[in-house]
């Protein structure tokens, strides 16, 4: 009995260092992605700023020739 308390106890001491150790990649991952996402607003502004989009125009459309 006392045999397997010791496994027991052992396995949960493992999985505890395994949650951990998963949870530490996680959190750096969720960090990652963050800093990406940063990037990537920042690289859709500067490209905005460069280049409007056509489409996102506040001018009025001249009616077609066939008018």
């Amino acid at each position: 009995m006392e045999e397997r308390i010791n496994d027991l106890e052992s396995r949960i001491a493992f999985q505890d260092a395994a949650i951990d150790e998963l949870n530490r990649t996680v959190m750096e991952q969720q960090q990652h992605l963050d800093a990406l996402l940063l990037k990537v607003e920042h690289l859709q502004d500067k490209l905005k700023a460069i280049a409007p989009s056509p489409l996102d125009s506040s001018d009025p459309e001249p009616p077609p020739p066939h008018y």
